[in-house]
């Protein structure tokens, strides 16, 4: 493209000011200085914590947290930052109630693997053997096989299910059967493949229902929540929670007003960072309370898949109703994550040592937030590193996309306002015009055009999700090479035009 030394005076320095640009945006802004010691003493991590929180919260916009350590098998530190509500000004503090979405699985794990120790079901027998009162929509694919285990593994062939439609508390909504026969549609033969799935997590709340003869809530109370000491726990919404559950705030920052499910195994809890981390301590085998045998938690906590699509990323498997991930120093730590309109919730475990890290926040733009405190835990424990902290290193690894792009643009732009200024570059008059280079630049601008708008329209993005500063940083130079194509296309040299 440049076939003179006079035209790389013009290329370095274009490079030059696009990689200062995606720099100063990376480390000027996200405060990555500092270490952790491992093995610090406690108050010191605890001081980390207390400067790098705020800090990361702010760079996020996250309106609230609540964290939650465990050392020992002991909760050794707590504390709340930030908002429960940014309108009214009310302040989240550690006894506030929050929706734990996707935690809730691990949780509704333990209440089935009680039904299992107490001899009540199988895991390997089939699902239908336990439900009566239900049937699985006709497909090609036979339900008679689908058993107990692979709902709790994500490998019954489920879909997702209905992650977008809310209900505010008082509002009618359709009963667990109803949905149940919206979406426990089989996609393909049960045991062939992990797919994550909330539907096969709401049909075990429904066997759970069948087998106790309980209704779901009241039997994970009796028989989990309060055994394990989780006495601000709850599946059930209660109008009079005391302190009022957070405000949410979706991708963009805007408000999302309490809500609750239909279902409630998938993602129903409400629960606070302190009662998490009493869950996660009943996980580890010298501190468990006794709920559930050893047997049965490790159960649990031993991968049944590792072959998890995107989570393999992060994680080396997945159990019953658990993450599973095989951390550098040979230890294991079993976790799960939660994420739902406006809220964003992680713990993390490592029950052979006894310690683990809870992190609730009111906000969907948590997971570098999360990241970053992951990292610190685990550099402080030694461990030295978690998967999660991969969300890190991808960010890095976007913004070099970005700084790439930049270049291109910098570099276009310039050789376009020198061809306009010269005269060398002229408007294509005729449709007839347009030669090869020139139509692939116009398919190229309304391609980059067509997956901006696809992407801006969407109610949900995972890559706006997992990387919320960065995709935004994306979508501009994106925008701006589409702009430049676009301009090159219909304003080309002579030489282009007899291409």
């Amino acid at each position: 493209m440049f076939r003179n030394h006079s035209k790389l005076r013009i290329v370095i320095p274009v490079i030059v000011i696009a990689l200062i640009i995606s720099t100063v945006t990376v480390f000027g802004f996200d405060p990555i200085s500092g270490t952790v010691q491992p093995s610090a003493p406690l108050d010191k991590f605890i001081e980390r914590l207390d400067e790098r929180i705020p800090e990361l919260m702010k760079l996020y916009r996250i309106p609230g947290s609540s964290i939650a350590l465990v050392k020992g098998g002991q909760i050794t530190w707590m504390n709340a930052y930030g908002y429960a509500d940014l309108e009214s000004g009310r302040k989240l503090t550690t006894d506030t109630p929050m929706r734990v979405q996707s935690i809730s699985k691990s949780v509704t794990a333990w209440g089935v693997m009680r039904l299992v120790e107490q001899g009540k079901i199988d895991l390997d027998a089939p699902v239908v053997k336990y439900i009566e009162k239900w049937r699985f929509p006709e497909t090609e694919f036979s339900s008679e096989t689908l058993s107990v285990r692979q709902l709790l593994s994500h490998t019954a062939g489920l879909p997702l299910g209905d992650v977008f439609t809310i209900y505010s508390p008082d509002e009618e909504m359709p009963s667990l059967e109803e949905k149940l026969t919206q979406e426990a549609v089989l996609m393909r033969e049960p045991g062939t493949a992990f797919s994550y799935s909330n539907t096969g997590f709401n049909l075990l709340e429904l066997l759970i229902e069948e087998v106790t003869g309980q209704d779901f809530a009241t039997y994970m109370e009796k028989e989990i929540l309060i055994p394990l000491g989780m006495d601000h726990s709850t599946f059930l919404w209660n109008a009079e929670f005391d302190p009022a559950v957070p405000v949410g705030y979706d991708l963009h920052g805007q408000p999302v007003p309490v809500y609750v499910y239909p279902e409630k195994a998938s993602g129903g809890l409400f629960s606070t960072a302190e009662d998490i981390a009493l869950f996660a301590i009943a996980g580890m085998p010298d501190y468990s309370q006794g709920v559930l045998s050893t047997g049965n938690i490790e159960a649990m906590h031993t991968s049944e898949n590792s072959e998890i699509g995107i989570y393999s990323l992060v994680f080396d498997g997945y159990g019953l109703g658990h993450y599973i991930e095989r951390l550098p120093s040979e230890k294991k730590a079993i976790s799960h994550g939660g994420q739902g309109t406006g809220i964003m919730t992680h713990f993390h475990a490592v029950p052979e040592t006894g310690d683990a890290i809870v992190i609730l926040t009111n906000s969907q733009r948590s997971w570098p937030f999360i990241s970053y405190l992951l990292r610190d835990w685990a550099r402080w424990n030694d461990f030295p590193s978690v998967g999660m902290e991969r969300i890190i290193w991808g960010k890095y690894g976007l913004w070099a996309v970005i700084t790439i792009i930049w270049s291109i643009v910098l570099l276009q732009g310039i050789r376009l306002a020198i061809g306009i200024n010269s005269g060398k570059r002229k408007v294509v008059r005729r449709r007839s015009g347009f030669r090869t280079i020139q139509i692939l630049q116009l398919i190229a601008a309304f391609a980059l055009t067509g997956v901006l708008y696809w992407c801006f329209t969407r109610e949900y993005l995972f890559l706006t999700s997992v990387f919320p500063k960065a995709s935004l940083g994306l979508a501009i130079p994106t925008a701006a090479l589409a702009l430049i194509l676009l301009l090159s296309a219909l304003l080309p040299t002579e030489g282009e035009a007899r291409c």
